[in-house]
């Protein structure tokens, strides 16, 4: 006789162990479907790492690119602190560093004084730190660095953008010396486009180099990274005034 039945128990077990043990095995719960794991998280595009321009901006539309070495403190709290002011005027402003730490926000002492200043904290807390690439310096009318080093780093990259290319404390220098009916006439007197308008202006500045000598130092808007929030009080104290005269003459070439 056959010790093992497909219908019977095993040999040594009785009828009622093997029942029980059958109920058993059918009211255990079956195992659990697990889900395929969730894709990773898109990562960011090429060209925003890059610092490639966006491919969407109106060719017609007048472009600043601010520019320091991380591109987390001085160009992202000077782009958003220009953006909100001149955005509403249809001109584009974006920032890139040197040296950047890619995908790094704004630390906090930068975004405390981006608030102060009245800009949105969510477009603040939105930036991330992008290298300087060529083709955002082809695509901007004016590039405003943060010291005479990124100066000189932009026009080695391009020196075809020498004459676009000032510390953001250099152009408000040379432009403290254009009045406004002045950079008004001369945007007139090119006509056409915003960009246009703009170049003319641009050379009216451009102008005034040596109308007001400059002691080198004054020039730059000091580095707060990794330094004390009086340090970052004093950077925004340098650079706030500068981006004032930079929105007065951005202003007189549009209007």
């Amino acid at each position: 006789m056959n010790p093992l039945h497909d219908d019977g128990p095993p040999a040594g077990m009785s009828r009622r162990e093997w029942r029980e043990k059958q109920n058993a095995a059918a009211a255990a719960p079956s195992a659990p479907v697990v889900p395929p794991p969730a894709p990773a998280a898109e990562a960011a595009p090429l060209a925003a790492i890059l610092g490639a321009p966006e491919s969407d901006s109106p060719a017609s539309q007048l472009t600043i690119l601010t520019v320091c070495t991380g591109n987390i403190c001085r160009s992202p709290l000077a782009e958003v602190m220009l953006r909100a002011d001149l955005e509403p005027l249809g001109v584009r402003v974006h920032s890139a560093g040197t040296h950047a730490l890619v995908g790094h926000g704004m630390p906090e002492q930068a975004l405390e004084l981006a608030a102060q200043a009245g800009v949105d904290p969510a477009t603040a807390s939105a930036h991330l730190a992008r290298y300087l690439v060529e083709p955002l310096l082809e695509d901007a009318d004016l590039v405003l660095t943060m010291a005479r080093e990124h100066r000189s780093h932009v026009v080695k990259m391009m020196p075809s953008r020498l004459r676009r290319t000032f510390t953001v404390r250099e152009f408000a220098r040379l432009a403290s010396t254009l009045s406004t009916d002045d950079a008004r006439a001369a945007a007139d007197a090119a006509g056409g486009s915003s960009r246009d308008r703009f170049a003319a202006v641009l050379r009216a500045v451009n102008d005034q180099r040596g109308v007001t000598p400059s002691s080198g130092d004054e020039d730059d808007v000091i580095d707060p990274y990794r330094r004390s929030r009086e340090t970052y009080a004093r950077s925004a104290a340098e650079l706030t005034p500068a981006l004032v005269e930079v929105e007065r003459i951005v202003r007189a070439a549009l209007s």
